[in-house]
């Protein structure tokens, strides 16, 4: 039986332009300093391969030790600084774009949501990702 999802959008205006942009998302070394959504995770682990059926993972994990999950996917399409398009291992889809406004750098991702935890919790928790991926680029430019 097929599932359908919702789909959500998040996205954020950061004051950096997209080869800086692409590189911080996509560098396993820099995914390891802002992948989170609070300051009571982390993430222990990133590998990607960023080309069309390359795979990625971050392991994400609760800094107390109490829980940790993989974050797993497999990549459809990249369009280098213009777009990726990847599936997760659950089936979902998940688009990332990026658009130049001169010195700033636009980024929409639009995703399937899950079934297990409520619309407003996962917009919430990807909304925060993003935020502090655009805090992590704009404070390494100062």
């Amino acid at each position: 039986m097929e599932t359908k999802h919702e789909i959500i959008t998040i996205k954020t205006k950061v004051k950096a332009d997209i080869p800086l942009v692409w590189e911080l998302l996509t560098t396993p070394e820099h995914i390891k300093k802002w992948n989170r959504a609070n300051d009571d995770w982390q993430t222990t682990k990133a590998t990607n391969d960023l080309r069309a059926g390359g795979k990625f993972l971050s392991r994400m994990e609760a800094k107390d030790g109490s829980m940790g999950f993989d974050f797993v996917g497999t990549y459809d399409k990249v369009v280098a600084k213009k777009g990726i398009y990847y599936t997760l291992d659950d089936g979902r889809k998940v688009e990332i774009t990026f658009t130049s406004q001169g010195n700033t750098t636009e980024i929409i991702e639009i995703f399937e949501a899950e079934n297990n935890n409520p619309i407003d919790m996962q917009q919430a928790g990807w909304q925060a990702i993003l935020d502090n991926f655009k805090n992590y680029v704009e404070s390494e430019q100062r």
